[in-house]
């Protein structure tokens, strides 16, 4: 607002008057009066920017006002992808959420809840291995539960699961922000505790893939089963079963009797298996020596049935005539050895058939064997 400078016109009116009275002398106080009136100044002028600012004054503090109201109330929020916004309007949840972006909304009469609808991890472990520093992970301890002969046995396992964003505001209206404890957490450990609850401690192991099949397919089932599917499961990891120290002890005895069973298993088939070598290479050796043996038979009957035609076919082509010709072919031999030989003795078979047989006499060892 401006400022007023009659006071200091007055003044310099009382000083004027004061320096021109009698007191002072008339020559004197008339001679300072009028020295001292008109040359005086104020002792402070302000800028014209101060005389000009009671003008405009109203906007600029009203300006001033509401940006120091927008900077307090923040009447804006910024939703990230991933997430969601939930407006609540006088306590009254609105069923549709607010999607990533920029979003007005009025501060006295509403306010914004941002939830997380990225995939979540719940790791069930045991105490030493507890620790995490995302805050999209939990960790709780690992489930202990009670196998059906009431032995003591530990689960460890991961799951996997997201808020659904399209239910979001119904979700939190009915479940509150710690939605994971209240639907996810009871639903695992129910459903661990049932399933794990019908096998015996040394079962477990072998039946580790029928056992994680079961509890993902339960745990999935009961919670996409509730109203209004809040939450979606994306996996179910079965890491670890930890069994009692005599329980484990007790199946390492009979791993290793199975071990010893199947090494005997495999002496025993493998000597079967050089036995059946053995008696399929003798086999071999016998069936190759009888096929040479009947190869050699076939081959002597093939020669005495030859034989045994070229013979009957010779003995066909014999004729009186041919045998007549013959005799006297041999006969003519004979007759030429006699003319070499004077003391040869001639033998003739009975009838005068050829051939006819003769002996050098002078070989004395084969006459006295022929004379005996």
């Amino acid at each position: 607002m401006p400022i007023d400078n009659d006071y200091f016109k007055n003044r310099q009116k009382q000083q004027g008057s004061t320096n021109n009275s009698p007191k002072n002398g008339g020559s004197n106080g008339g001679g300072n009066g009028g020295g001292n009136g008109g040359g005086y100044q104020p002792p402070f002028e302000p800028p014209q920017f101060f005389k000009n600012f009671g003008k405009g004054s109203a906007a600029i503090y009203g300006i001033i006002i509401i940006g120091i109201f927008l900077f307090l109330a923040k009447p804006f929020v910024v939703i990230n992808s991933g997430e969601v916004g939930i407006k609540i309007t006088t306590g009254k949840f609105e069923n549709i959420p607010l999607e990533p972006g920029f979003h007005l909304y009025l501060p006295v009469v509403q306010k914004v809840i941002i939830v997380d609808t990225k995939v979540r991890l719940i790791n069930y472990m045991s105490v030493e291995q507890m620790s995490t520093i995302d805050s999209g992970i939990k960790v709780n301890p690992a489930i202990n539960i009670l196998d059906s002969r009431g032995l003591p046995v530990s689960i460890e396992l991961t799951v996997q699961y997201k808020l659904t964003p399209s239910g979001a505001p119904a979700t939190i209206a009915t479940w509150g922000l710690a939605w994971e404890e209240k639907i996810v957490n009871p639903v695992v450990r129910n459903i661990v505790r049932n399933v794990v609850g019908e096998f015996n401690a040394e079962e477990l192991p072998k039946k580790r893939n029928e056992i994680a099949t079961l509890i993902e397919n339960g745990i999935r089932e009961k919670v996409e089963e509730l109203e209004g599917r809040p939450v979606t499961v994306e996996s179910v990891q079965l890491r670890e079963i930890v069994l009692p120290e005599r329980i484990k002890e007790q199946i390492e005895r009979v791993q290793i009797a199975n071990q010893e069973q199947e090494r005997v298993k495999y002496e025993v088939l493998r000597a079967k298996q050089e036995a059946e070598k053995k008696a399929a290479l003798a086999k071999g050796e016998a069936d190759k020596n009888r096929i040479e043996a009947q190869g050699r038979a076939d081959a002597v009957t093939i020669e005495a049935d030859a034989q045994s035609k070229a013979n009957k076919l010779i003995a066909q082509s014999l004729t009186p005539n041919l045998l007549h010709m013959q005799q006297i072919q041999v006969q003519g031999k004979f007759n030429d050895a006699l003319r070499e030989n004077k003391d040869a003795k001639i033998f003739l078979t009975p009838g005068g058939s050829t051939p006819n047989i003769w002996v050098d006499t002078k070989d004395k060892a084969r006459d006295t064997a022929i004379h005996k």
